[in-house]
């Protein structure tokens, strides 16, 4: 039953999140305002800074937080396992160039978290209590009416947010909690050899303790958190790096030289088109920055700061700081390291093996060109069907198995930790053991975080290198799910009032503790369909919204101007912009 409804959420998602328009959604919004609005994350980018150091901060400013803890918590909920593990996947399916196409989108998704911050920033709510809620489901509510012709307001706009909230909820759970916590257990337990329940009681007790302090205290672990965790990870891709000084040229020349050529085949790389490079990069790059999913704004709307505009500038900042330098770093270490085209010795998952119904030699070309074809370009080849027989761990059936996208090696079958013999029922390629002990070890490609602990192992610090990788996850996967429980915390405010807060609260501390040692696939599938639904309707309300968005860009500099007459950067900046908005430039 659960398998059913996980492939009806998966084939759900194929037709939402997963689909070409969604994406052409996503990136055709950030280029159509950085256009609109004349490049604004790059000739902003050093006010963005001035901000951010409290240059412009006044102690009346009305917030919760100061716009470095805005940055901080929001910076917590963006940098997780996407920076990790999503860029290896990106790179193992698209090869280099999909760090480049991930780099292109974090610099367009730059443009679309400014808009997004600066627009809930300003319709964001004081509660009574004097504590700050706001986010996408703000504006929603109070912009997007519609005005009939009679003049009558019809209150579109309150259903829509109210959309957008369940959807966060959901995906606070989805996206911030039930994963992270499962991916850190289990980094935790294939590293150091914890007990996946123990590790998920002592981090659901430090989560209690962090969230039920509201905003306040997860600004103030978070704006120590985030710093700490970004200079641990920067300094360990480094020595990496480093280690492999050789090789960093022909790696930076390789993520530019394949962007319009694709990939060809290396080591066990079986190569990589444009198209598909172009959509891994892009695919993981919206998934690690969260530009435009209407996340990041519910952070900001805390912020002290009486000019949203200031703080839309504050948040254009994340995407360079989550995507284009930290998932650079990690980028860089595997393809410096080589570890990208290169067999292991591993475990294989389910999921990535499929055996077909012969033995294709890779040494003789037309072979292994139909194995290449049947891989990258899904053409047609005969699955293997029927009873896997297997003696002493060795498959008899003549087949090739596929691991990981590509032709796996010196493989053998275990039953636990003992060769195993008997027979393996296989459907339509994809095998059907009867226990879950029965596991299939060989060398293949990896992916994923196992791809970059392979990638730091290939360093200076040898097998020290996996200890940084899961000390890595479990800081960054930890933060996510620090940040998220307060995204789902104001939608819960939104939809049924403060008072019922401490209840998602609880819920979201001892769902956490649950699916440290149970599986949630199904959450994963669930939470790309409701990530697209939080994206959809905010998109669209930046689109409505696009002439006052402007308007208030423009108004902001005018005000700061006022405020401070004596700042000649700043006079020197207006005078500049003011001419380019006449020439129309």
């Amino acid at each position: 039953m659960m398998q059913k409804i996980n492939d009806f959420l998966v084939m759900l998602d194929g037709y939402i999140g997963g689909h070409p328009w969604f994406v052409i959604l996503l990136l055709g919004t950030g280029v159509f305002f950085t256009l609109y609005l004349r490049f604004p994350q790059f000739r902003f980018f050093r006010h963005a800074l001035d901000i951010v150091r409290g240059k412009y901060d006044h102690h009346l400013d009305v917030g919760d937080t100061s716009h470095f803890q805005a940055l901080s918590t929001a910076l917590s909920g963006t940098v997780g396992t996407g920076n990790i593990a999503g860029v290896a996947l990106a790179i193992h399916l698209g090869g280099p160039a999909a760090l480049f196409w991930m780099l292109v989108t974090a610099a367009i998704g730059m443009c679309t978290k400014m808009v997004e911050v600066t627009i809930s920033h300003k319709y964001r709510d004081v509660l009574p209590d004097g504590t700050i809620s706001g986010g996408p489901m703000y504006y929603m509510k109070k912009r997007l009416n519609i005005k009939t012709k009679s003049g009558k307001i019809i209150k579109t706009g309150a259903v829509i947010g109210a959309f957008f909230a369940i959807a966060t909820v959901l995906s606070s759970f989805g996206t911030g909690s039930l994963p992270q916590i499962n991916s850190i257990s289990n980094a935790v337990f294939s590293t150091f050899g914890i007990n996946h329940i123990i590790t998920g009681a002592i981090l659901a007790f430090i989560l209690a303790l962090i969230i039920i302090g509201g905003i306040k205290r997860i600004a103030k672990v978070t704006e120590k958190l985030v710093p700490g965790m970004a200079i641990f990870y920067f300094l360990s891709a480094i020595l990496v790096i480093g280690t492999n000084y050789q090789n960093i040229i022909p790696s930076i020349i390789s993520v530019f030289s394949t962007v319009f050529t694709g990939t060809a085949a290396i080591g066990g790389f079986l190569g990589a088109s444009v198209a598909f490079a172009i959509n891994r990069g892009v695919n993981r790059g919206l998934f690690s920055n969260e530009s435009g999913q209407g996340s990041a704004p519910i952070a900001h709307s805390a912020a002290r700061a009486p000019e949203p505009v200031s703080e839309g500038l504050v948040a254009l900042l994340e995407p360079f700081i989550d995507t284009i330098i930290i998932c650079s770093l990690t980028g860089l270490t595997i393809l410096t390291s080589g570890a990208w085209h290169e067999k292991v010795e591993n475990q294989f998952q389910s999921a990535d093996m499929i055996f077909l119904n012969n033995y294709y030699d890779q040494k003789i070309p037309e072979q292994k060109q139909q194995v290449t074809d049947f891989v990258l370009k899904g053409k047609t080849l005969p699955l293997f069907n029927g009873q896997l027989r297997v003696s002493d761990g060795k498959i008899e059936n003549p087949v090739t198995l596929i691991a990981s996208r590509s032709v796996a090696e010196d493989y053998r079958v275990f039953d636990g930790k003992k060769p195993f013999s008997g027979e393996i029922n296989v459907i339509n390629g994809k095998w059907q053991p009867a226990s879950s002990s029965v596991v299939i070890t060989g060398k293949s490609l990896v992916h994923s975080a196992p791809l970059t602990t392979e990638a730091f192992k290939k360093s200076i610090l040898g097998d020290w290198g996996k200890y940084v990788v899961a000390i890595g996850l479990l800081l960054f996967a930890f933060s996510t799910a620090v940040s998220w429980s307060y995204y789902g915390d104001r939608a819960i405010t939104y939809l049924v009032g403060p008072k019922y807060v401490i209840y998602y609260r609880f819920i979201y501390v001892a769902a956490f503790f649950v699916a440290s040692f149970t599986d949630t696939t199904i959450v994963w599938s669930l939470s790309y369909i409701t990530i697209a639904l939080m994206t959809v309707p905010n998109l669209i309300g930046l689109w409505i919204l696009r002439k006052e968005i402007k308007q208030t860009i423009n108004d902001y500099w005018t005000d700061l101007l006022a405020k401070h007459p004596e700042d000649k950067k700043l006079l020197e900046y207006v005078r500049k912009d003011n001419l380019r908005r006449k020439n129309g430039a």
